[in-house]
């Protein structure tokens, strides 16, 4: 798999520099590539309690992404899932350490508890004031003796930086740190493994398959389980942490890496649905593990005083607040904008055309997105069969005896229930149609004149590899019936496979290479519903 970096030896120093580029001159680092990887507050007196973490990298933004005023003071970076040396976080500690001591927070994996344990004795030799608490959090696997440390690191990364902050002694906030990881519990879920620099990807997570509990590093889960949405995956989730924290509950949910916007705020949804926790920080990606395609969710019971540490503002980007969980709030559509409802009226013929019609829709998904992908997202499939759907749910409330209603009832439908430039153009289409039959034409007039408010508004026109090419021979094949306006739109298709530079809708977008021998997927969609027409009308 190809990524975005360099040499693998250098990665992790160029990622580095690259944080504190993007600083402002608020991170610095010290003098020890490449073997000495610590980012420290720039503007760091000694005054106060230090805090510092790291490990292996390839967890960003964590630790690095947490350095600065609130939260950690350094962070001690080893290469990618490779715990940092001993020189190394002793470096980190003599650097920042002032009177009022430091505190190692560490998660509860052998390399960093030996690393920074003989660390921190040596610094103590030196004369500094070190204590160490050991973060283990995790779950997943109930019975060992020693869990490991995951992304529950940065409920005490944040409390204990916040009382650190505000001039807390070394033995109070140490004493907080243990606090908050007694009361942590995190457990992950990933539909596929990580990509490790310089080595080939692990593919131990079958299709329809997700892996519950497995560990930052990819180290794998306690089980594999069959994956069957957003809803079931975060419930197994919520279920394995229910009975670790009651009362006022913190949730932190995490990507682990490549889970989408999208994905994340779905599966936030379910588990606030769910009502695991009170109050939420991210989602966001926070403690990942490189590019994996998975989530956690670490929760704990907060104490007023933790709440108010955990609100304490900082200006780290990384760091998405805490928020209180709120039932979405949903206002009224403006005046003037809700539809106004048709008279419904039944016609068993038009209600069999539109019933057919979209269920040849439905039945295309599949093929139209793949065409789509061709020549734009790959979803044309899937917006038309969303609104033939829809459509077919709003049958018994349309006007289907009357075509003067029934054409503007179906442009108000499309434009409700189909996205992207598809529904606007068909409600521009239908409306149009509704309005010239309104004012006496025939339907054969009223679709013609349509088609031109679409080609007016829309711009395009034959030619330029759109719709346009199918349903306009259609129309005007049609006083010859409907098996030549079917005929006409099916050659109107065929035509766009050999259009290879298209002039109007994405597909302008989109290399020549790429369009060549495949039909525009809108034509193809007008060509299969003439077909259709012509099928149920029986010529």
């Amino acid at each position: 798999m190809s990524q975005f970096i360099n040499a693998k030896e250098d990665l992790v120093t160029e990622a580095l520099d690259g944080v504190l580029a993007a600083s402002g001159g608020a991170l610095s680092r010290l003098d020890g590539y490449p073997h000495i990887k610590v980012v420290f507050r720039s503007d760091w007196d000694k005054s106060k309690v230090a805090l510092v973490s790291g490990g292996g990298s390839g967890h960003e933004p964590a630790h690095a992404g947490f350095v600065g005023k609130g939260m950690l003071t350094a962070a001690v970076c080893g290469e990618v899932f490779a715990s940092p040396s001993v020189e190394a976080v002793l470096a980190g500690i003599l650097a920042v350490t002032g009177e009022a001591g430091c505190l190692l927070i560490v998660k509860n994996y052998t390399g960093d508890r030996l690393n920074f344990g003989l660390a921190a004795e040596r610094a103590r030799a030196l004369g500094r004031r070190v204590e160490m608490v050991v973060v283990d959090d995790d779950i997943a696997l109930p019975h060992l003796p020693q869990p490991r440390g995951v992304a529950g690191t940065l409920f005490v990364h944040k409390i204990a930086g916040a009382l650190a902050e505000e001039g807390a002694d070394l033995a109070a906030v140490t004493q907080t740190a243990k606090d908050v990881i007694a009361k942590v519990a995190s457990i992950g879920m990933s539909l596929d493994t990580c990509t490790i620099p310089g080595s080939l990807k692990e593919a131990r997570i079958g299709e329809g398959k997700a892996e519950l509990g497995l560990g930052i590093h990819g180290e794998p889960g306690i089980e594999q389980v069959d994956f069957s949405g957003a809803v079931a995956a975060m419930g197994t989730v919520v279920e394995k942490l229910k009975g670790h924290a009651t009362g006022d509950v913190v949730a932190i949910v995490n990507n682990l890496g490549s889970t989408t916007p999208l994905e994340m705020s779905v599966l936030t949804h379910a588990m606030t649905e769910a009502g695991l926790a009170q109050h939420i920080i991210g989602p966001a990606p926070l403690m990942t593990s490189l590019d994996m395609h998975g989530f956690s969710v670490s929760i704990m019971e907060a104490t007023p005083g933790e709440l108010d540490a955990l609100k304490a503002a900082v200006t780290l980007p990384a760091w998405p607040g805490l928020k209180a969980i709120v039932a979405p709030p949903v206002v009224a559509l403006p005046d003037g904008l809700t539809p106004i409802e048709p008279i419904p009226s039944e016609n068993p013929r038009t209600r069999a055309i539109i019933q057919n019609v979209t269920d040849l829709l439905i039945s295309a998904e599949a093929d139209l997105n793949t065409l789509d992908a061709k020549s734009g997202d790959g979803d044309t499939g899937s917006t038309l069969a969303t609104a033939a759907r829809a459509l077919q749910a709003r049958l018994d409330h349309m006007p289907l005896a009357d075509l003067t209603q029934l054409f503007p009832a179906l442009g108000n439908e499309l434009s409700q229930t189909m996205g992207g430039s598809s529904g606007v153009i068909l409600a521009i289409y239908f409306n149009a149609a509704g309005d010239a039959c309104a004012n006496g034409a025939s339907v054969q007039g009223a679709l013609a004149d349509g088609l031109a408010r679409v080609s007016q508004v829309g711009g395009a026109s034959v030619g330029d590899r759109t719709m346009i090419d199918a349903l306009a021979p259609a129309l005007s094949a049609l006083p010859e019936g409907i098996a030549a306006a079917a005929a006409a739109a099916r050659a109107g298709a065929d035509s766009t496979a050999n259009i290879h530079r298209a002039k109007a809708g994405r597909a302008a977008y989109v290399p020549e290479e790429n369009l060549k021998g495949h039909n525009d997927p809108g034509a193809e969609a007008v060509a299969l519903l003439f077909g259709a027409l012509a099928k149920e009308m029986g010529t």
